[in-house]
């Protein structure tokens, strides 16, 4: 036994790589598949479980409905939306009402423009119509119920949406609302894919495979892509370019807009001020971080707008990889065709997490959503920068393990207060994480990221619902009493 402190023993023990659900050598039972394409979806801000999810779920029910009977079509009179769980508390705040409408009125995330949320439901007689094969659906604002009840279910994000006749169903179903995107439902099944090549469900594992394939992180990553997914590397490659030019553009887009952010604070666009700062500052560590904080803020800025984002894990985190993306473009001289790598990686992270803990705040709280995001900008940074498979996982840890037990408090439901500065703050973090990493290389970190991200899972499973996106705890309680 080890003393340590006054009295306090604790036992002989290394928690060097530690993983209590993984031996050298041991087969991997439920390998993770989860592709880039999933992890990383385009659609409108401002939150990927409150807007693109839901959005998603209003889509997939007309084509539900859209198999029913012509004669049981004819009989529908009316579409209603049941929000629980934080797609009530907050789903006002977030647009989810709109969304939800906008996926009804036939409406994918990727393709769906910010003008088409904005001119939803306008005035509260605004009608919107429901076309299903011979039936016309008058849908209004207030179809969109905000539940106050709870509803027992596997999940946090709950919506259940109904097409009635004369009062009775003709079809229901209830929707889960995962985080960062990902829906599933009543019933669900996973969709049949391909077998991964490269089994492994940690951080480990995946090294482990590493070390006896002399293969790269990104390359084991690409070979499983295809597999799992069928699809050529030629076409992976050009898709992850085209994720990593709309993260590009969002932060470039923020940059040069001015102006109030939408909702009742009546927030200034703060990012092309903050890079104007920067270039007047005298200390060139000082400018840097500044300009990095501003990226940050500039693609936050763009999603609380409900500009096109890319989730990274989720919409409200959705500045940091930009923030990261922008400046080894702009200013490490990267070009897109570079960052691809990264971005397997960061994929990679983001995977583990959602496996063994969540990426979203109604879960977690924001340390599921920021932190995630700042450790996958740090993986990925850590490889485009060259460094090797353990700096890569050393950086990923740091990053996600100095956001543990942070709060999902937004002010009034709106994703801007704290968000929009977290994202800024944590942008600097995933810098500040890669280069811890690199240095003492040799050494393995204390603390693994299969570990940390147990830790986050149990730290945000201990937490009140208050702090998990509700809006009844934190800064979004005190702020509004005006404490």
């Amino acid at each position: 036994m080890a003393v340590t402190g006054a009295g306090l023993c604790l036992p002989s023990f290394s928690w060097a790589g530690f993983d209590p659900l993984w031996k050298p050598g041991s087969a991997c039972a439920n390998p993770i598949d989860v592709t880039v394409f999933e992890m990383f979806k385009i659609g409108p801000g401002p939150s990927s479980s409150h807007t693109i999810a839901p959005m998603a779920a209003g889509n997939d029910f007309i084509g539900l409905c859209s198999k029913l009977p012509q004669d049981q079509l004819a009989q529908a009179d009316a579409v209603k939306v049941h929000l629980y769980g934080s797609l009530s508390a907050t789903g006002k705040g977030h647009g989810t009402d709109r969304a939800v409408a906008a996926g009804l009125l036939g409406q994918k995330p990727e393709d769906c423009k910010a003008e088409f949320l904005d001119n939803l439901f306008i005035k509260p007689d605004d009608t919107r119509t429901v076309v299903l094969g011979p039936a016309k659906i008058p849908l209004r604002d207030s179809d969109v119920i905000f539940e106050q009840g709870a509803i027992e279910a596997p999940f946090s994000n709950v919506l259940v949406i109904e097409l009635l006749g004369k009062g009775k169903p003709l079809a229901s179903r209830e929707y889960y609302s995962v985080g960062g995107g990902f829906l599933q439902w009543k019933g669900w099944k996973a969709p049949e894919k391909g077998k991964p090549v490269h089994a492994f469900d940690s951080m480990n594992g995946l090294l482990e495979i590493v070390k006896t394939t002399g293969k790269s992180i990104p390359l084991i990553m690409l070979e499983n892509e295809m597999a799992i997914t069928g699809q050529t590397e030629q076409h992976i490659r050009q898709g992850a370019q085209h994720i990593i030019h709309v993260m590009d553009s969002c932060a470039a887009t923020g940059l040069g807009l001015e102006g109030k952010l939408k909702g009742p604070f009546g927030l200034e666009r703060r990012a092309k001020l903050m890079l104007e700062q920067a270039a007047s500052s005298p200390e060139p560590a000082d400018a840097f971080a500044a300009r990095l904080s501003a990226y940050g803020q500039a693609g936050s800025e763009e999603n609380a707008m409900g500009h096109p984002i890319v989730t990274a894990p989720t919409a409200g985190s959705a500045g940091v990889m930009p923030a990261v993306v922008h400046m080894l473009i702009k200013e490490r001289g990267k070009t897109e065709a570079d960052l691809v790598d990264g971005l397997m990686v960061a994929s990679m992270v983001g995977t583990l997490i959602k496996r063994h803990a969540s990426v979203a705040g109604a879960d977690v709280g924001c340390q599921g959503e920021i932190g995630s995001a700042s450790s996958m900008a740090a993986g990925m940074l850590a490889q485009v920068m060259g460094e090797t498979p353990d700096v890569v996982e050393n950086a990923a840890e740091f990053a996600l393990e100095h956001h543990l037990g942070m709060t999902c408090d937004p002010v009034g439901g709106y994703v801007q207060i704290p968000c929009i500065s977290r994202n800024a703050m944590s942008s600097v973090k995933s810098w500040n994480a890669w280069m811890m990493a690199r240095t003492g290389q040799g050494t393995k970190h204390p603390v693994g990221l299969d570990l940390c991200i147990r830790t986050m899972n149990q730290t945000g499973r201990d937490m009140k619902d208050d702090y998990r996106e509700t809006a009844r705890g934190g800064l979004a309680l005190f702020y509004t009493q005006g404490c």
